[in-house]
């Protein structure tokens, strides 16, 4: 072996044992990251149609942006006032639906059982849900720091895809530009379904809530279409705060509310989700929560919501440097139908 190649397995050695730790100790950097490149697929998202009026891509990104501003303005302008009334609503009828459960329980030995290890992990709905729609100035920062970052990598994909490749040898560069090719065709794919399928549930959900007669059904779409984007999981949690707000109403309320909420997401797990995904991206049930529970698991709540794309990530990755070019078993990355996409 030569002092080169020797040099080279070192390298290689070092990164596999430092990667993890730098990845963990900073993984809130990971997370804008993550941020970043969403927020770019979506700006490069919104610039595919107006590329094909044969616009210059700054022109269609600027238009992407503008466009992006107006629609979320727009719909704070509309919908803002209104929403966070009905949001204030919801926290408030979960808080009293939890003391009357409380109180329910307290009345049991065995109610009294379950809230001594409740009470020992300090779970809170109100506090939970509250959390996920407030801001903080960290979480603020990150968001800003996400944003900019997302626009400087959609403004210049290539100049950031050449300088990464650059830190590689250049044996391996054609090879790691193809893969950021896939992994960035994967991610616009696994997006846009996502979007669809949040806008899908979110309606729905707020057309049920309103059918039934439930208070602030707007705040309880919303927490549907939001939750969405948690796979699998989100489901359970926008049920929970739904049921809760219709057990202040009355007891049919909570029968049509578990009804209602079962079958929106039976015809989402048969019919949304299976359309979606066979033109997006499908990932494994298995994987998909097993890598929810692993990321929440090692970085808390906040992990959970990145945990779908970074899965994404991961598999792609897996499936290209690993199982195609390492071991050379052919195995279709999405947006690939046939072995047509074998190299």
């Amino acid at each position: 072996m030569s002092r080169k190649e020797f040099a080279i397995r070192v390298v290689i050695v070092l990164a596999l044992v430092l990667v993890p730790i730098l990845v963990y100790r900073l993984f809130d950097v990971v997370l804008i990251g993550v941020g970043a490149i969403l927020v770019a697929t979506i700006l490069r998202l919104g610039t595919e149609p107006l590329r094909r009026l044969n616009l210059p891509q700054p022109v269609a990104l600027a238009l992407s942006g503008f466009a992006i501003l107006i629609i979320l303005g727009g719909a704070s302008y509309l919908f803002g006032t209104k929403m966070m009334v009905e949001m204030q609503d919801v926290l408030h009828r979960v808080a009293s639906a939890q003391g009357s459960l409380m109180h329910a329980l307290n009345a049991s030995s065995f109610g009294k059982l379950v809230l001594s290890h409740v009470s020992r992990e300090n779970v809170s709905l109100t506090s939970l849900i509250g959390n996920i729609f407030s801001l903080s100035s960290s979480f603020l920062e990150a968001v800003i720091v996400s944003v900019f970052t997302g626009v400087y990598l959609a403004a210049q994909p290539r100049l950031y895809r050449r300088g990464f490749c650059r830190l590689l040898p250049e044996s391996w560069r054609d090879e790691a530009m193809e893969t950021i090719d896939h992994l960035g065709h994967a991610l616009r794919l696994w997006l846009l379904g996502q979007l669809i399928q949040m806008v899908i549930i979110g309606l729905l959900s707020t057309l049920a809530a309103f059918a039934i007669g439930l208070p602030s059904p707007l705040a309880i779409g919303l927490i549907a279409g939001v939750a969405e984007f948690i796979p699998y999981l989100g489901p359970i949690i926008s049920a929970v705060p739904a049921v809760l707000v219709a057990a202040t109403v009355n007891g049919s309320a909570i029968v049509w509310t578990i009804v209602a909420w079962l079958l929106i997401h039976q015809v989402e797990g048969e019919l949304i989700a299976p359309i979606v995904q066979r033109s997006m991206v499908f990932m494994p049930p298995v994987v998909m929560l097993m890598s929810v529970a692993t990321l929440t698991y090692l970085f808390g709540w906040m992990a959970i919501i990145f945990a779908a794309p970074i899965t994404v990530i991961v598999c792609v990755s897996v499936i290209k440097l690993y199982v195609r070019d390492s071991l050379g078993n052919w195995m279709p990355l999405p947006g690939e139908t046939g072995r047509e996409g074998k190299q």
